[in-house]
């Protein structure tokens, strides 16, 4: 029945200042009068005080889409009204688009399949449709025909997860890699001191180490897109157990050609549902990616901060941009900023990652039961990253300066350029001169000439650092 607002009510409702009430299969509840949801949302309100957490805005977007693609298939095929259908399609897509985000305030930490999550949208969508078409939409014969929260959150995850990550993860890994790629070429003639251990090392170029950033962020985007393969698939016509009961058997497909329109994703079927339903791998293993790629973002976020570490009592090899005072009590102190939020966020990252990996080891029989804990843990970690890798290209890396009278003070004093005498006077006489230009803090060519008798000549052609980064000793 419908109440005077235009809010279908299932049941008797009562108005007083606050609420309305409203039955379901266990009795009555109380709901908020102006709320677009009704009693299976509200008990799940009631029942999971727990984290004031809700679904994460890329959760609620993936769900309108695929509840406005199921629509659509049920009436081609002749089991939803088109009228009915095209009235769920118009309210699941406003959804899609965040126009109802506050009607959807059930926790994080709710039952395990996700169903609160699933009725919840069910029953906006019924009252939203409801009120378009005015005559009663229910939201478990109607909204929810062929579908199960089994197989409607598991497909969720998927979608959301596809979806961010092509949309904002990928290209912003790409943004990264091409950032890096345009730094390292303006800086491929800078040699610089290697280091191993942290200790002086054999030279290199700057440009040559940035290399190594950008092949770390390619290879963690080529990951990626391996997975996608597998994200793309999707359980949808599962139902409850895999089966498929109460869906028609080209829904399946047919879902997955019309969610692929929506998206511009090439969606399709998982050749089979009960790993579908019952595993969360995939999810599990893009959260493994996810971690990886924090991984590299934590090596290239803490190669920035040494070599920008001093200015005095540090490196001083560059200088990254200067964006906010550093200290409360130290005046002029500024701190890379950019760095320590990237690092912050791959360790969330990494933690999310364990909680993604022991929830996925709740596919007892034909469901895992930890479906939304893995849905906001799985989109934060892709939110996050894609934001940060933009942050640290535009903030850190594009615009950092060299300090090249740092860079050659340490270079040309560096022991370790003794490694290209090796051929000529051997690995004991090259020690023997490293140990004592390093006492006397002299350049190596010095205590060389004194111990070898090689000439100047030789010297300059044996200990050029910039032949010697390029991995050629001359002869």
């Amino acid at each position: 029945m419908m109440d005077p607002t235009g809010i279908r009510t299932q049941g008797d409702w009562t108005v007083n200042t606050r609420y309305r009430i409203e039955t379901d299969s266990m009795g009555e509840v109380r709901v908020p009068l102006e709320a677009l949801y009704s009693a299976q949302t509200q008990r799940a309100v009631d029942n999971f005080p727990v984290s004031g957490l809700t679904m994460p805005r890329s959760v609620i977007r993936a769900l309108g889409y695929i509840k406005a693609a199921l629509a659509t298939s049920n009436a081609e095929l002749g089991l939803l009204d088109k009228d009915m259908s095209a009235a769920i399609v118009n309210a699941s897509m406003a959804i899609a688009e965040g126009k109802y985000d506050d009607q959807f305030p059930v926790d994080i930490f709710q039952t395990g399949s996700g169903t609160s999550t699933n009725m919840n949208c069910n029953e906006v969508i019924a009252n939203l449709a409801s009120k378009q078409l005015g005559k009663m939409v229910h939201q478990n014969d109607d909204v929810n025909l062929g579908q199960s929260s089994n197989d409607v959150i598991p497909t969720t995850i998927h979608v959301s997860a596809a979806l961010l990550l092509h949309q904002q993860l990928l290209p912003a890994l790409k943004h990264l890699a091409v950032t890096i790629s345009i730094k390292s070429e303006t800086l491929k003639d800078v040699v610089k001191t290697g280091r191993t251990h942290l200790m002086d090392a054999m030279p290199l170029t700057l440009g040559q180490e940035l290399s190594g950033w950008e092949s770390q962020i390619r290879h963690g985007m080529e990951r990626l897109q391996d997975t996608s393969t597998r994200l793309l698939l999707l359980p949808q016509g599962g139902t409850a157990v895999g089966t498929g009961i109460n869906a028609h058997p080209q829904l399946a497909a047919m879902f997955c050609a019309k969610l692929a329109q929506i998206t511009a994703l090439d969606f399709s079927s998982q050749n089979n549902f009960f790993e579908g339903l019952s595993t969360q791998d995939v999810a599990v293993e893009l959260s493994g990616q996810l971690k990886t790629l924090s991984v590299s973002l934590i090596k290239i976020c803490n190669d920035l901060r040494w070599m920008n570490s001093g200015p005095l009592a540090g490196l001083g090899e560059i200088s990254l941009p200067a964006l906010q005072p550093g200290s409360s009590i130290m005046p002029g102190k500024v701190n890379p900023v950019i760095p320590e939020a990237v690092c912050m966020v791959c360790a969330q990252v990494i933690g999310n990652d364990t909680t993604i990996t022991l929830a996925g080891q709740s596919g007892n029989f034909q469901l895992n039961v930890m479906l939304p804990v893995i849905a906001y843990n799985l989109t934060q970690s892709m939110e996050i990253l894609a934001n940060s890798c933009r942050i640290l290209a535009d903030k850190a890396i594009r615009d950092f300066t060299v300090n090249l009278d740092q860079i050659n003070l340490v270079l040309d004093k560096n022991p370790i350029l003794v490694t290209a005498l090796n051929s000529v006077v051997g690995y004991e006489q090259g020690s023997r001169i490293a140990k004592a230009a390093y006492a006397r803090r002299v350049p190596i060519r010095v205590v060389a000439k004194e111990m070898t008798g090689l000439s100047d000549k030789d010297l300059d052609r044996l200990l050029d650092p910039a032949i010697l980064a390029k991995g050629g000793l001359v002869k």
